[in-house]
């Protein structure tokens, strides 16, 4: 369906806030990948860490306002434990659920991250993963994960047992390489972040192909590696365009209408810490936050947002809430960047 033109670039996104602060333990993330925001008005926010650092592996669970209610999980591979955590859902019954790229499993958890079950195997069989990432749910509680290095969508019972699978490896409408975050749209279709071909897939929840979105490149409108897309009521897809180091908002037909590259400030978390923490604190007011580096490729990206810090520098992951506001996970920088719609 065509979107009128009249309808096509009324929306636009202002920075509100920034959440989050990095902390291998406690209230704060660590190379956090994928934030879900859940039905009980929490965050619930996978922390991968890095190798050799178990300490950072946990899901922090906190609210817009920055209010800490604790931590779950831990690194491991014992129940309710994780080696590479990924992507993290909740469905209707209000369970967390959560990916496991090394261990290439699911983990379901309740809202207060009391383990309940896990499920997966590693493989390349109908009912098998090989490094999932992305994972999303729909009204009846089907999950979908992103089955990356096999290259395709598996779709689960709630209980994980397979129906279907949607993909396959190539480059062709419908195949994907290496998808990492997906959703389930409130128009009853399926949107695949399909990273290695760049572009935005959508199917429907049966698997059938029903469109593209965007292509490789730089510009407006062009996608290098996307992470992770969200959809709104309206069909507008918001896509964590990760290999340009920007977010980029596309209407109902894959146009494109906005781009961000970030613009967050001091979170409530780390202006708390440096009250504190007097010497940091000075040390910070004095210091040029948007430095003119002579030697700086400003066409590339990744070493731009390396040094200005309010710059989006690795956005993973994207949510949407019920109010439409837009959480944007960056791991390398340990926060959230959140958004308001505007008329």
């Amino acid at each position: 369906m065509t979107t009128p033109a009249t309808q096509r670039h009324t929306l636009k996104l202002e920075y509100d806030l920034t959440v989050g602060m990095s902390v291998m333990e406690g209230r704060g993330f660590y190379y956090p990948s994928d934030t879900a925001v859940a039905s009980n008005g929490r965050l619930y926010v996978a922390n991968r860490s890095v190798d050799g650092v178990d300490r950072g592996v946990r899901v922090t669970v906190c609210d817009v306002e920055s209010e800490y209610y604790g931590t779950f999980g831990s690194s491991g591979d014992g129940e309710g434990q994780f080696i590479w955590v990924s992507g993290i859902a909740e469905d209707t019954r209000g369970r967390i659920l959560i990916t496991d790229e090394y261990s290439s499993r699911v983990s379901v958890f309740d809202l207060d991250g009391n383990f309940i079950s896990s499920w997966g195997d590693t493989g390349s069989g109908e009912d098998e993963l090989d490094g999932p990432s992305g994972i999303a749910t729909d009204n009846s509680d089907s999950v979908y994960v992103a089955d990356t290095h096999n290259n395709r969508v598996q779709k689960f019972t709630p209980s994980g047992l397979h129906i279907l699978t949607i993909g396959g490896e190539g480059s062709e409408e419908g195949r994907m390489s290496l998808p990492w975050g997906l959703t389930t749209a409130p128009n009853g279709d399926l949107y695949v972040a399909d990273w290695g071909n760049d572009r935005i897939q959508r199917f429907t929840l049966d698997g059938e192909f029903v469109a593209a979105y965007g292509s490789p490149g730089s510009g407006e409108g062009q996608l290098r590696r996307p992470s992770s897309v969200a959809v709104d009521e309206r069909g507008l897809m918001y896509i964590s365009d990760w290999g340009n180091e920007r977010v980029q908002v596309f209407d109902a037909d894959g146009r494109f209408i906005q781009q961000l590259r970030g613009q967050a400030t001091e979170s409530e978390w780390a202006v708390n810490f440096l009250s504190i923490n007097r010497e940091e604190g000075a040390a910070r007011a004095k210091a040029d936050l948007e430095p003119d580096i002579p030697s700086l490729d400003h066409e590339d990206p990744h070493e731009v947002s390396s040094h200005i810090e309010k710059l989006f520098w690795s956005p993973v992951s994207v949510k949407l809430d019920s109010h439409n506001r837009l959480y944007v996970t960056e791991s390398n920088r340990h926060r959230i960047q959140i958004y308001r719609p505007v008329s």
